[in-house]
Protein backbone atom coordinates (compact mmCIF):
# COMPACT_ATOMS: atom_id res chain seq x y z
CA UNK A 1 0.00 0.00 0.00
CA UNK A 2 1.33 3.64 -0.78
CA UNK A 3 0.31 6.05 1.69
CA UNK A 4 -0.53 9.45 1.48
CA UNK A 5 2.48 11.06 2.12
CA UNK A 6 4.82 13.95 1.24
CA UNK A 7 6.39 12.05 -1.82
CA UNK A 8 2.83 11.58 -3.31
CA UNK A 9 1.48 14.66 -3.31
CA UNK A 10 4.44 15.61 -4.66
CA UNK A 11 4.10 13.13 -7.66
CA UNK A 12 0.67 14.54 -7.77
CA UNK A 13 2.04 18.12 -8.25
CA UNK A 14 4.29 17.27 -11.10
CA UNK A 15 1.84 15.42 -13.06
CA UNK A 16 1.70 16.31 -16.71
CA UNK A 17 -2.41 15.59 -16.16
CA UNK A 18 -2.36 19.39 -15.00
CA UNK A 19 -1.05 20.59 -18.60
CA UNK A 20 -3.49 18.95 -20.66
CA UNK A 21 -7.05 19.07 -21.32
CA UNK A 22 -8.60 15.93 -20.75
CA UNK A 23 -9.57 16.19 -17.59
CA UNK A 24 -9.20 19.96 -16.44
CA UNK A 25 -13.01 20.47 -16.63
CA UNK A 26 -12.66 18.34 -13.41
CA UNK A 27 -9.34 20.93 -12.10
CA UNK A 28 -10.07 23.44 -8.88
CA UNK A 29 -13.85 22.33 -8.48
CA UNK A 30 -14.89 21.05 -4.86
CA UNK A 31 -15.47 17.57 -3.56
CA UNK A 32 -16.74 14.57 -6.37
CA UNK A 33 -14.77 16.80 -8.71
CA UNK A 34 -11.82 16.90 -6.67
CA UNK A 35 -12.13 12.94 -5.73
CA UNK A 36 -11.95 12.52 -9.39
CA UNK A 37 -9.04 13.74 -10.51
CA UNK A 38 -7.12 12.70 -7.12
CA UNK A 39 -8.22 9.05 -8.48
CA UNK A 40 -6.80 10.17 -11.92
CA UNK A 41 -3.54 11.22 -10.49
CA UNK A 42 -3.12 7.97 -8.35
CA UNK A 43 -4.07 5.72 -11.36
CA UNK A 44 -0.79 7.39 -12.84
CA UNK A 45 1.34 7.05 -9.55
CA UNK A 46 0.03 3.35 -10.32
CA UNK A 47 1.11 3.12 -13.76
CA UNK A 48 4.57 4.42 -12.50
CA UNK A 49 4.79 1.26 -9.91
CA UNK A 50 3.30 -1.48 -12.33
CA UNK A 51 5.95 -0.32 -14.85
CA UNK A 52 8.64 -0.56 -11.87
CA UNK A 53 7.24 -3.81 -10.61
CA UNK A 54 6.96 -5.42 -14.38
CA UNK A 55 3.10 -6.08 -13.98
CA UNK A 56 1.49 -7.46 -16.44
CA UNK A 57 -2.15 -5.33 -16.09
CA UNK A 58 -3.26 -2.20 -14.18
CA UNK A 59 -7.01 -2.20 -12.74
CA UNK A 60 -8.38 0.76 -10.50
CA UNK A 61 -11.09 -0.01 -7.97
CA UNK A 62 -12.44 1.58 -5.08
CA UNK A 63 -12.58 0.54 -1.04
CA UNK A 64 -16.17 -0.26 -1.55
CA UNK A 65 -15.77 -2.33 -4.65
CA UNK A 66 -14.87 -6.17 -4.89
CA UNK A 67 -13.79 -7.98 -8.65
CA UNK A 68 -15.96 -10.35 -9.34
CA UNK A 69 -14.00 -12.57 -11.85
CA UNK A 70 -16.95 -15.03 -12.48
CA UNK A 71 -16.15 -15.96 -16.18
CA UNK A 72 -12.79 -17.74 -14.46
CA UNK A 73 -12.13 -20.74 -12.94
CA UNK A 74 -11.11 -20.62 -8.79
CA UNK A 75 -12.32 -16.67 -9.17
CA UNK A 76 -8.92 -15.91 -10.90
CA UNK A 77 -8.60 -12.42 -12.65
CA UNK A 78 -5.11 -13.27 -14.12
CA UNK A 79 -7.43 -16.45 -15.99
CA UNK A 80 -9.90 -14.19 -17.19
CA UNK A 81 -7.23 -11.17 -18.45
CA UNK A 82 -4.70 -14.36 -20.26
CA UNK A 83 -7.77 -15.25 -22.22
CA UNK A 84 -7.57 -12.41 -23.94
CA UNK A 85 -5.27 -12.20 -27.07
CA UNK A 86 -2.31 -9.57 -27.05
CA UNK A 87 -3.89 -6.92 -29.28
CA UNK A 88 -6.52 -5.99 -26.81
CA UNK A 89 -5.12 -3.42 -24.50
CA UNK A 90 -7.95 -2.65 -22.06
CA UNK A 91 -10.67 -4.90 -20.66
CA UNK A 92 -13.71 -3.39 -19.44
CA UNK A 93 -15.64 -5.40 -16.28
CA UNK A 94 -19.28 -4.04 -16.18
CA UNK A 95 -20.34 -2.82 -12.93
CA UNK A 96 -23.37 -4.54 -10.47
CA UNK A 97 -24.63 -2.35 -8.00
CA UNK A 98 -25.24 -3.95 -4.35
CA UNK A 99 -28.72 -4.14 -2.92
CA UNK A 100 -29.36 -3.96 0.40
CA UNK A 101 -32.44 -6.04 1.64
CA UNK A 102 -32.82 -4.69 4.88
CA UNK A 103 -32.20 -1.28 6.41
CA UNK A 104 -29.71 -2.48 9.23
CA UNK A 105 -26.80 -3.40 7.20
CA UNK A 106 -23.31 -2.73 8.63
CA UNK A 107 -20.79 -5.08 6.86
CA UNK A 108 -22.16 -5.19 2.93
CA UNK A 109 -19.51 -7.66 2.04
CA UNK A 110 -20.73 -10.10 4.11
CA UNK A 111 -24.36 -9.31 4.41
CA UNK A 112 -25.43 -8.47 1.13
CA UNK A 113 -26.03 -10.92 -1.45
CA UNK A 114 -28.38 -9.13 -4.43
CA UNK A 115 -26.93 -7.34 -7.27
CA UNK A 116 -28.45 -4.84 -10.16
CA UNK A 117 -26.61 -6.78 -13.43
CA UNK A 118 -25.59 -4.11 -15.84
CA UNK A 119 -27.19 -3.62 -18.56
CA UNK A 120 -24.24 -5.28 -20.92
CA UNK A 121 -24.79 -8.43 -19.50
CA UNK A 122 -28.80 -8.69 -19.97
CA UNK A 123 -31.13 -8.79 -22.22
CA UNK A 124 -31.84 -5.08 -23.80
CA UNK A 125 -35.72 -6.13 -23.50
CA UNK A 126 -35.74 -7.16 -20.15
CA UNK A 127 -33.83 -4.13 -19.43
CA UNK A 128 -36.28 -1.58 -20.58
CA UNK A 129 -39.12 -3.04 -20.05
CA UNK A 130 -38.56 -3.03 -16.40
CA UNK A 131 -36.16 0.40 -16.15
CA UNK A 132 -38.41 2.25 -14.07
CA UNK A 133 -39.06 -0.50 -11.93
CA UNK A 134 -35.51 -1.00 -11.06
CA UNK A 135 -35.39 3.04 -10.73
CA UNK A 136 -38.09 3.14 -8.30
CA UNK A 137 -38.18 7.15 -8.65
CA UNK A 138 -34.22 7.53 -8.69
CA UNK A 139 -32.65 9.15 -11.02
CA UNK A 140 -31.26 6.39 -13.77
CA UNK A 141 -31.50 2.58 -13.12
CA UNK A 142 -27.89 2.62 -11.31
CA UNK A 143 -27.89 4.75 -8.36
CA UNK A 144 -24.40 6.23 -9.47
CA UNK A 145 -22.02 5.07 -12.30
CA UNK A 146 -22.93 2.33 -14.65
CA UNK A 147 -19.88 2.02 -17.16
CA UNK A 148 -17.98 -0.06 -15.15
CA UNK A 149 -14.14 -0.23 -14.74
CA UNK A 150 -11.59 -1.41 -16.70
CA UNK A 151 -8.00 -2.89 -17.05
CA UNK A 152 -4.96 -2.16 -18.90
CA UNK A 153 -2.21 -4.12 -19.65
CA UNK A 154 0.71 -2.26 -18.81
CA UNK A 155 2.61 -0.87 -21.64
CA UNK A 156 4.47 1.96 -23.06
CA UNK A 157 2.26 5.66 -23.09
CA UNK A 158 -0.32 4.34 -20.93
CA UNK A 159 -2.20 7.27 -19.36
CA UNK A 160 -5.84 7.56 -16.88
CA UNK A 161 -8.64 8.55 -19.06
CA UNK A 162 -10.67 9.56 -15.83
CA UNK A 163 -11.66 7.11 -13.08
CA UNK A 164 -13.49 4.02 -15.17
CA UNK A 165 -11.07 3.89 -18.45
CA UNK A 166 -7.36 3.87 -19.45
CA UNK A 167 -5.96 5.19 -22.29
CA UNK A 168 -2.58 5.92 -24.56
CA UNK A 169 -0.43 8.68 -25.47
CA UNK A 170 0.57 6.60 -27.98
CA UNK A 171 -2.27 5.06 -29.94
CA UNK A 172 -6.31 4.70 -29.48
CA UNK A 173 -6.49 1.41 -26.97
CA UNK A 174 -8.24 -1.52 -28.35
CA UNK A 175 -10.87 -2.25 -25.89
CA UNK A 176 -13.04 -5.68 -25.34
CA UNK A 177 -16.13 -5.75 -22.37
CA UNK A 178 -15.89 -9.10 -20.49
CA UNK A 179 -19.25 -10.78 -20.92
CA UNK A 180 -19.12 -12.29 -17.54
CA UNK A 181 -16.74 -10.40 -15.32
CA UNK A 182 -18.05 -7.75 -13.27
CA UNK A 183 -16.96 -5.05 -11.12
CA UNK A 184 -19.19 -5.25 -7.64
CA UNK A 185 -20.05 -1.99 -6.33
CA UNK A 186 -21.51 -1.98 -3.01
CA UNK A 187 -23.06 1.73 -2.85
CA UNK A 188 -25.36 3.45 -0.37
CA UNK A 189 -25.65 -0.37 1.23
CA UNK A 190 -25.75 1.19 5.01
CA UNK A 191 -27.99 3.59 6.18
CA UNK A 192 -24.62 5.50 7.27
CA UNK A 193 -23.67 5.71 4.25
CA UNK A 194 -26.38 7.88 2.85
CA UNK A 195 -26.57 9.65 6.29
CA UNK A 196 -22.64 10.92 6.36
CA UNK A 197 -23.47 12.67 2.77
CA UNK A 198 -24.37 15.90 5.49
CA UNK A 199 -20.75 15.96 6.64
CA UNK A 200 -19.78 14.79 3.04
CA UNK A 201 -17.44 18.27 1.72
CA UNK A 202 -17.78 21.53 2.54
CA UNK A 203 -20.95 22.93 1.00
CA UNK A 204 -24.28 24.02 1.46
CA UNK A 205 -27.55 21.73 1.53
CA UNK A 206 -28.98 23.73 -1.69
CA UNK A 207 -29.69 22.71 -5.54
CA UNK A 208 -27.21 24.76 -7.07
CA UNK A 209 -24.78 23.99 -4.47
CA UNK A 210 -25.41 20.28 -4.84
CA UNK A 211 -24.69 20.25 -8.58
CA UNK A 212 -21.56 22.50 -7.63
CA UNK A 213 -20.49 19.51 -5.43
CA UNK A 214 -21.79 16.45 -6.77
CA UNK A 215 -21.11 15.03 -10.62
CA UNK A 216 -23.74 11.84 -10.59
CA UNK A 217 -27.63 12.99 -9.76
CA UNK A 218 -28.58 10.66 -6.64
CA UNK A 219 -25.28 11.63 -4.88
CA UNK A 220 -27.15 15.24 -4.93
CA UNK A 221 -30.67 13.96 -4.02
CA UNK A 222 -28.77 11.98 -1.10
CA UNK A 223 -26.44 15.13 -0.23
CA UNK A 224 -29.78 17.03 -0.23
CA UNK A 225 -31.93 14.31 1.49
CA UNK A 226 -29.31 13.89 4.26
CA UNK A 227 -28.58 17.29 5.15
CA UNK A 228 -32.32 18.84 5.43
CA UNK A 229 -34.24 15.56 6.83
CA UNK A 230 -34.14 14.01 10.22
CA UNK A 231 -32.70 11.31 11.04
CA UNK A 232 -36.80 9.26 11.26
CA UNK A 233 -37.32 10.62 7.53
CA UNK A 234 -34.24 10.18 5.76
CA UNK A 235 -34.96 6.60 7.23
CA UNK A 236 -37.91 6.34 6.01
CA UNK A 237 -36.54 7.43 2.45
CA UNK A 238 -33.69 5.22 2.68
CA UNK A 239 -36.02 2.03 2.97
CA UNK A 240 -37.84 3.57 0.29
CA UNK A 241 -35.75 4.50 -2.65
CA UNK A 242 -32.54 1.95 -1.42
CA UNK A 243 -33.98 -1.01 0.23
CA UNK A 244 -35.22 -4.07 -1.96
CA UNK A 245 -37.29 -5.36 1.07
CA UNK A 246 -40.41 -7.43 -1.12
CA UNK A 247 -39.52 -10.52 -1.69
CA UNK A 248 -41.83 -11.02 -4.27
CA UNK A 249 -40.21 -8.04 -6.36
CA UNK A 250 -37.05 -9.17 -6.01
CA UNK A 251 -37.84 -12.51 -7.19
CA UNK A 252 -39.50 -11.15 -10.58
CA UNK A 253 -36.51 -9.10 -11.10
CA UNK A 254 -34.02 -12.32 -10.26
CA UNK A 255 -36.58 -14.07 -12.73
CA UNK A 256 -35.84 -11.40 -15.71
CA UNK A 257 -32.52 -11.63 -15.39
CA UNK A 258 -31.78 -7.87 -14.59
CA UNK A 259 -31.10 -9.13 -10.64
CA UNK A 260 -28.69 -12.01 -9.24
CA UNK A 261 -27.93 -13.40 -6.23
CA UNK A 262 -23.95 -13.72 -5.71
CA UNK A 263 -22.67 -15.24 -2.39
CA UNK A 264 -19.02 -15.58 -3.19
CA UNK A 265 -18.21 -12.68 -1.66
CA UNK A 266 -19.98 -13.45 1.37
CA UNK A 267 -18.64 -16.89 1.95
CA UNK A 268 -15.21 -15.60 1.60
CA UNK A 269 -15.56 -13.55 4.52
CA UNK A 270 -17.32 -15.50 6.64
CA UNK A 271 -14.87 -18.42 5.38
CA UNK A 272 -11.90 -15.98 6.08
CA UNK A 273 -13.31 -15.00 9.38
CA UNK A 274 -14.19 -18.75 10.69
CA UNK A 275 -10.41 -19.67 9.75
CA UNK A 276 -8.70 -17.12 11.95
CA UNK A 277 -10.85 -17.80 14.69
CA UNK A 278 -10.25 -21.06 14.45
CA UNK A 279 -6.21 -20.43 15.00
CA UNK A 280 -5.69 -22.25 11.13
CA UNK A 281 -5.85 -18.24 9.23
CA UNK A 282 -4.11 -16.96 6.26
CA UNK A 283 -1.78 -14.56 7.48
CA UNK A 284 1.70 -13.36 5.99
CA UNK A 285 3.90 -12.68 3.03
CA UNK A 286 1.74 -14.28 -0.41
CA UNK A 287 3.93 -17.26 -0.23
CA UNK A 288 3.35 -18.30 3.10
CA UNK A 289 -0.54 -16.93 2.81
CA UNK A 290 -0.79 -19.43 0.31
CA UNK A 291 0.68 -22.63 1.96
CA UNK A 292 -1.47 -21.79 5.11
CA UNK A 293 -4.51 -21.72 2.93
CA UNK A 294 -4.18 -24.88 1.65
CA UNK A 295 -3.21 -26.22 4.96
CA UNK A 296 -6.44 -25.03 6.23
CA UNK A 297 -8.33 -26.49 3.32
CA UNK A 298 -6.37 -29.59 3.17
CA UNK A 299 -6.78 -30.29 7.51
CA UNK A 300 -10.60 -30.14 6.53
CA UNK A 301 -11.55 -31.56 3.60
CA UNK A 302 -9.28 -34.34 4.94
CA UNK A 303 -8.88 -34.95 8.41
CA UNK A 304 -8.43 -38.17 9.01
CA UNK A 305 -4.88 -37.98 7.36
CA UNK A 306 -2.39 -38.34 9.45
CA UNK A 307 -0.18 -35.00 8.17
CA UNK A 308 -3.14 -33.28 9.34
CA UNK A 309 -4.00 -35.23 12.46
CA UNK A 310 -7.09 -36.85 13.98
CA UNK A 311 -10.73 -35.49 13.65
CA UNK A 312 -10.57 -35.03 17.50
CA UNK A 313 -7.81 -33.16 17.03
CA UNK A 314 -9.07 -30.81 14.41
CA UNK A 315 -11.83 -29.89 16.96
CA UNK A 316 -10.10 -29.72 19.41
CA UNK A 317 -8.48 -26.56 17.65
CA UNK A 318 -11.81 -25.49 16.53
CA UNK A 319 -12.62 -24.01 19.65
CA UNK A 320 -16.77 -22.37 18.91
CA UNK A 321 -16.35 -22.48 15.32
CA UNK A 322 -18.91 -24.32 13.89
CA UNK A 323 -17.33 -27.46 11.28
CA UNK A 324 -19.51 -26.28 8.44
CA UNK A 325 -18.05 -22.81 8.90
CA UNK A 326 -14.82 -24.39 8.43
CA UNK A 327 -15.88 -26.60 5.51
CA UNK A 328 -16.62 -23.24 4.30
CA UNK A 329 -13.58 -21.54 4.99
CA UNK A 330 -11.20 -24.50 3.55
CA UNK A 331 -12.52 -24.00 0.15
CA UNK A 332 -12.24 -20.86 -0.15
CA UNK A 333 -8.77 -20.90 1.37
CA UNK A 334 -8.09 -23.05 -1.44
CA UNK A 335 -9.50 -20.65 -3.76
CA UNK A 336 -7.12 -18.15 -2.17
CA UNK A 337 -3.77 -20.13 -2.41
CA UNK A 338 -4.64 -20.41 -5.76
CA UNK A 339 -4.91 -16.16 -6.29
CA UNK A 340 -1.52 -16.10 -4.46
CA UNK A 341 0.17 -18.42 -6.59
CA UNK A 342 -1.37 -16.38 -9.76
CA UNK A 343 0.09 -13.25 -8.07
CA UNK A 344 3.62 -14.51 -7.26
CA UNK A 345 3.28 -15.76 -11.34
CA UNK A 346 2.38 -12.12 -12.52
CA UNK A 347 0.80 -9.53 -10.87
CA UNK A 348 -2.08 -7.09 -11.36
CA UNK A 349 -1.57 -3.83 -9.76
CA UNK A 350 -4.68 -2.18 -8.20
CA UNK A 351 -4.65 1.55 -7.76
CA UNK A 352 -7.69 1.95 -5.39
CA UNK A 353 -10.10 4.96 -4.29
CA UNK A 354 -7.69 7.87 -2.25
CA UNK A 355 -4.66 5.33 -2.15
CA UNK A 356 -2.45 3.20 -4.38
CA UNK A 357 -2.30 -0.23 -3.53
CA UNK A 358 -1.13 -3.71 -5.28
CA UNK A 359 -3.31 -6.42 -5.01
CA UNK A 360 -2.39 -10.30 -6.39
CA UNK A 361 -3.88 -11.24 -10.03
CA UNK A 362 -6.90 -13.15 -8.90
CA UNK A 363 -7.26 -12.06 -5.60
CA UNK A 364 -11.03 -10.91 -4.35
CA UNK A 365 -10.19 -7.83 -2.41
CA UNK A 366 -12.00 -7.52 0.85
CA UNK A 367 -12.42 -5.33 3.91
CA UNK A 368 -14.53 -5.45 6.79
CA UNK A 369 -17.72 -3.19 6.06
CA UNK A 370 -16.30 -0.30 4.26
CA UNK A 371 -12.82 -0.06 6.25
CA UNK A 372 -10.74 2.04 4.55
CA UNK A 373 -7.49 1.14 3.37
CA UNK A 374 -5.05 3.42 3.58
Amino acid sequence: MIPRDADLKARHAASRVWNETWLSAFFHKPCNHELFVLQSLNMEAGIALAERDGADWLLHIDTDELMYPGSGPEYSLQTVLAAYPAAVDTVVFPNYEALPERDDVSAPFDQVTLFKRNYHHVVSDAYFRSYHAVARGNPNYFITYGNGKSAARVRPGLRPNGAHRWYSYNRAPREETSDQSAVLHYTYDRFDDLKSRRDRCDCAPTEDDAKRCFILPFDRMAFLAASMKTDAELLKWFRERLVWNDPAVVTDLLKSGLFVRLFAPQMFMRGAEAALASGLGVSGPPDDAAADAAAVAAAVADPDNPRWGSREVLRGTRGSVAEEDLAEAAAHAAAAASASAAAKAGGVKAAAGRGVEAAGAGAVKTAAGRRRQR
